[in-house]
């Protein structure tokens, strides 16, 4: 079997909503890239700008629209007020994009000879700008395979072993599907002892983004007859006619990635399993 028992849980990191019947609304400060909803017109959209007492917001078609700061607001139902973001001194010890602590003045380690395998350049660039610092800090190096057919043949190459482990994360990991078939067949392989293949039900790695982070409720519905991420571009209103426009999606998704809170806890899990498997 690919898959173990989940020992790194689920959304233990996320708290429970706040209900609406509060007296007063939350005052919540107005930072960059925060999702509200404007209550009157029901404009939501991602703050990108504050000044002279309007707050800016951009929808998932990148429309921007100006509101006064002292309308309602809602986050997630929640009826909120918006305040000035404060600057405040670092309380505590800093964290990481991943929530880890952050190691002061710590340089880099010479790279493992350990690695984690990603299916593709988007892959990669989702876990470098959550987990850079700390795969840094590890010496865990990451690399895309461009796909995952050919991994029988990059770990025949790479030739894995106890002091040379490798991990691979992979797309739309699911029961019964072509990537689950050749995950069992590897892992069942002479290089399995030394390599732990886990993935995310996601078609693409664009879906591990909370889609609120878009201002959705969910990912649009894409027909099997569509190449995923055109029909997302499609959804969106966004240019798709070739991997340029491609590229431009996915760099105004990615854009919209802070920290671990603003991905989906099905690709936090993994990815964490992956590192500590590596760095046994």
């Amino acid at each position: 079997m690919v898959t173990t028992h989940d020992r790194y849980g689920n959304d233990v990191l996320s708290g429970e909503r706040r209900g609406a019947t509060a007296p007063d609304p939350r005052a919540v400060e107005a930072a960059r890239d925060l999702v509200i909803e404007h209550t009157v017109s029901e404009w939501c959209g991602a703050i990108v700008g504050l000044s002279g007492g309007f707050v800016e917001l951009e929808d998932w078609r990148g429309t921007v629209r100006s509101f006064p700061v002292t309308d309602g607001f809602l986050i997630d139902g929640e009826r909120v007020t918006l305040v000035p973001p404060q600057r405040q001194p670092p309380a505590g010890r800093a964290r990481t994009a991943s929530g880890s602590f952050a190691v002061a003045e710590q340089r880099a380690r010479t790279a493992l000879p350990s690695r984690i395998f990603v299916e593709g350049r988007h892959d990669a660039e989702l876990v470098e700008k959550v987990w850079g610092d700390d795969l840094r800090i590890e010496g865990v190096v990451v690399e895309y395979l461009a796909g995952v057919d050919n991994l029988a043949e990059v770990l025949d190459a790479f030739q894995p072993s106890r002091e040379r482990r490798v991990g691979v994360l992979v797309d739309h990991l699911v029961p019964r599907s072509k990537e689950s078939r050749l995950a069992e067949q590897i892992m069942a392989g002479r290089h399995g002892a030394h390599v732990l293949i886990v993935g995310h039900p996601y078609v693409d790695v664009w879906q591990s983004v909370k889609p609120q982070r878009l201002g959705l409720d969910a990912w649009p519905s894409v027909p099997r007859t569509m190449e995923w991420k055109h029909g997302i571009c499609e959804a969106f209103g966004w240019p798709h006619e070739d991997q340029a426009d491609i590229a431009r999606a996915w760099q105004r998704i990615l854009g919209r990635v802070r920290s671990f809170h603003d991905l989906e806890p099905s690709l936090l899990g993994r990815v964490e399993q992956l590192i500590d498997f590596v760095t046994e």
